[in-house]
């Protein structure tokens, strides 16, 4: 019986040491080398003045701007969550539908069938910063529009920031909002 108990311990003391430490020392070290350190990327104006992370969303709603993925948290960085809302579920629904009049308001030329579905339904964290090339491209009229700039600067700079899958392989291609909408106005800035 001592015996099964000492290896118990002994066992439950490795695991406990390699779970608890090993792993989070694992995880601090790997983030060295990510980008930031592991702190998050800092944006920053053109004045050095911190207007976000690459890796947190923001709310842009002004039409001079590309519009990121709705946020169930309302960009709350300090709290992270979706709605956990099933597909079938009424407000969920009528939160998606609300979002595509919007959306038809503001971009007329749009017809219901070419909104991308992240432009419409919020992300499973709530801060997600990335939109799809295709919802980038689907707003390029009503931000150049609204810009009094051509579409084909609009869409030069939407090509320019697409960004690939991970290795070129896993996940999707992406658009990062916050990026994508600063270089935006430094371009509507210069003559």
């Amino acid at each position: 019986m001592r015996y099964h108990l000492f290896k118990s311990l002994i066992i439950t003391t490795c695991m406990i040491t390699l779970c608890c430490f090993g792993y989070v020392l694992i995880v601090r070290l790997l983030a060295v080398f990510a980008p930031g350190g592991g702190l998050g990327v800092v944006v920053r104006d053109a004045q050095q003045q911190i207007v976000g992370y690459v890796q947190i969303g923001q709310p842009f709603t002004s039409d001079r701007y590309f519009w990121g993925r709705p946020s169930a948290i309302d960009y709350d960085a300090s709290q992270s969550g979706g709605t956990n809302l099933a597909p079938s579920n009424p407000l969920l629904i009528q939160q998606v539908s609300q979002r595509i009049k919007y959306f038809e308001a503001r971009n007329p030329e749009i017809s219901v069938s070419q909104i991308p579905v992240d432009l419409v339904t919020a992300s499973g964290s709530g801060l997600d910063p990335d939109i799809s090339p295709e919802a980038a491209f689907v707003q390029v009229k009503r931000v150049a529009q609204a810009r009094h700039i051509p579409e084909r600067v609009v869409d030069s700079l939407v090509q320019a920031y697409i960004q690939p899958p991970l290795l070129h392989l896993l996940g999707p291609a992406h658009v990062n909002v916050l990026q994508l909408n600063l270089v935006l106005d430094k371009v509507s800035a210069s003559p």
